[in-house]
């Protein structure tokens, strides 16, 4: 438990971080796993430090929209902080990899007893509010390329590599197009030099550039996360 390679955990006190990484259990997170869905019981939180997760909004029976994602930057279950113990979203691993799993209940106790952890919860919790927002605006007023070179940000941000493996069936069903959409976009970005794509597997060549053909809720949430979670500790070590 010496590496800990989560954010949220990390930004903990000693102490704190000590105690909670005590009831933790590592565990592998397995590509396309669901790890919970809407309205059911949370049975664990998770706090990954590798592999990252997709929040995906259902309606009607439809196959959903992603609206946020977790890394290492943040964690899976944060509703129980607020004292709910379902979520309205469902959890789907998007990139396989190591975590830390923490039983509901004694999560539960750990946060009544560290205000350190409830503190950095409450501004996970308001990061996690505002990505959800702008994911749904970009849905509805931003153009197909420009999200899909948020995505790929987005991705890289939380596989902490230039180069990632997801299908076009994936990607659409996770920004909420179709197939073809999402062919033409990734076509465009590729032709601009931008990304390099074959067969499901994606490399960013340029950064800057991708950067600069995203929206602007790429950079909003950014700078959010910047404010909130990047900065000194609000607590001392």
């Amino acid at each position: 438990m010496a590496t800990v390679q989560n954010h949220l955990i990390e930004r903990l006190p000693r102490k704190d971080r000590l105690r909670l990484l005590a009831i933790c259990e590592p565990v592998q997170l397995a590509l396309s796993e669901v790890l919970c869905e809407p309205g059911t019981p949370t049975r664990h939180v998770y706090f990954p430090t590798e592999g990252f997760i997709s929040l995906v909004a259902l309606l009607d029976g439809s196959p959903g929209v992603e609206v946020g994602m977790a890394g290492r930057e943040g964690m899976l279950g944060a509703q129980v902080a607020l004292g709910v113990l379902t979520s309205p979203l469902r959890a789907l691993v998007q990139g396989p990899g190591a975590a830390w799993r923490i039983d509901t209940g004694a999560f539960r106790k750990e946060l009544a007893g560290s205000a350190a952890l409830q503190r950095g919860l409450n501004r996970y919790l308001y990061v996690l509010m505002a990505q959800q927002a702008a994911s749904a605006a970009c849905l509805r007023f931003h153009l197909i390329g420009p999200r899909l070179a948020r995505w790929l940000l987005m991705t890289q941000d939380r596989a902490h590599s230039d180069s990632f493996h997801v299908t076009q069936a994936f990607l659409a069903y996770m920004l909420g197009v179709r197939r073809v959409g999402v062919t033409a976009a990734a076509g465009a970005l590729q032709r601009s030099g931008l990304i390099e794509y074959h067969r499901g597997d994606f490399r960013v060549l340029d950064r800057s550039g991708l950067e600069a053909a995203a929206c602007g809720c790429y950079a909003a949430g950014r700078q959010s996360y910047a404010e909130l979670l990047d900065g000194p500790s609000p607590v001392a070590p």
